[in-house]
């Protein structure tokens, strides 16, 4: 029995399901868990079907959660999708139901749950939602809105199919997905899209990147830093991307203060492995897309340099 059939048979036999994704979420986590939300219920209307986490307004566009009391995961499978580890499970009830499934595509360092599904190899979560889907379609029935959920997840992972994650079998999952009825181009339009604030955030990221000679990159953005642009509560994950689109930037790092002093550390690479940095760091992540954390503004120097150093290793090896 295939993992795929496994998790199939374990979400026939229960009838309270409940969905987790990370925190802090990204169109993959949403998309992952509200899609697979959308297909189970449509699968099995007569189960309860519940997704759980912190809502944000950026995200009402893919659905919304739902606000559960603690005792409906008595006796409930939980699903936890598109999370490397437990410490970035959005809401810590996901370990109070009767069983826990894995769902993810992160390198699997921290492995949880009765059963475990992950493929390294996946572009997304919601790729892996999609195969599942179309797997076992004779259990499991995709709607037009699943489609557009896991759609808009493949998107946002893959930077629009730009990331070397992206495969044969991504374009497959996604030609499938695209044949159900929805709007592909606006969802396109919608991830693409930033407000006023944002952009001025992005002005800000290319008049202050710091390149070193070797292509290894940095931004530091401190709560003073950020408090001009007032973006409440939006994230600065869309100017995440911005220096990979400069030719002279090889690996990169946006160090972003957060309120209690500690530092959220988000690595990206064209080229060099940064998940081993990462986990140095109290993080990790894949290869070419990770992230760290420091306790506080004294840890940035050492790392910095620690960047600078995979950069020019994987220099020397080329």
């Amino acid at each position: 029995m295939t993992i795929q059939e496994q998790i199939l048979n374990a979400i026939q036999r229960f009838d309270t399901i409940i969905i987790h994704r990370h925190k802090r979420p990204d169109p993959d986590a949403v998309g992952s868990q509200m899609g697979l939300a959308e297909i189970l219920k449509t699968s099995f209307p007569a189960k309860k079907i519940y997704t759980v986490g912190k809502q944000y307004a950026s995200f009402d566009w893919l659905g919304v959660t739902d606000e559960i009391d603690d005792d409906v995961y008595q006796d409930a499978l939980v699903i936890v999708v598109d999370t490397a580890n437990q410490p970035r499970v959005d809401d810590d009830r996901y370990l109070n139901g009767k069983m826990l499934i894995k769902i993810d595509h992160h390198p699997n360092d921290d492995q949880f749950g009765d059963l475990m599904w992950v493929d390294e190899l996946a572009s997304s979560t919601s790729e892996l939602i999609g195969d599942f889907c179309f797997q076992l379609k004779e259990q499991l029935l995709m709607t037009s809105n699943a489609a557009r959920l896991l759609y808009a997840g493949i998107v946002g992972d893959t930077g629009r199919f730009k990331y070397p994650a992206t495969t044969p079998k991504t374009f497959a999952i996604t030609a499938k997905l695209t044949e159900y009825d929805f709007d592909a181009s606006a969802i396109n339009q919608h991830e693409d899209e930033i407000n006023l604030p944002l952009a001025h955030l992005a002005a800000y990221t290319y008049d202050n990147l710091v390149i070193n000679d070797n292509g290894a990159a940095h931004l530091i953005l401190t709560n003073a830093a950020l408090e001009p642009f007032n973006l409440g509560d939006e994230s600065t994950s869309s100017i995440v991307p911005l220096p990979g689109n400069l030719k002279e930037v090889t690996s990169w790092a946006i160090l972003v203060e957060q309120k209690e002093g500690d530092y959220r550390i988000r690595l990206r690479s064209k080229g060099p492995a940064i998940n081993e940095l990462a986990k140095q760091y109290g993080g990790g992540g894949h290869p070419l897309a990770s992230g760290a954390v420091l306790a506080d503004a004294q840890g940035i120097p050492e790392f910095l340099a620690n960047l600078d150093k995979v950069v020019d290793e994987y220099h020397a090896t080329r």
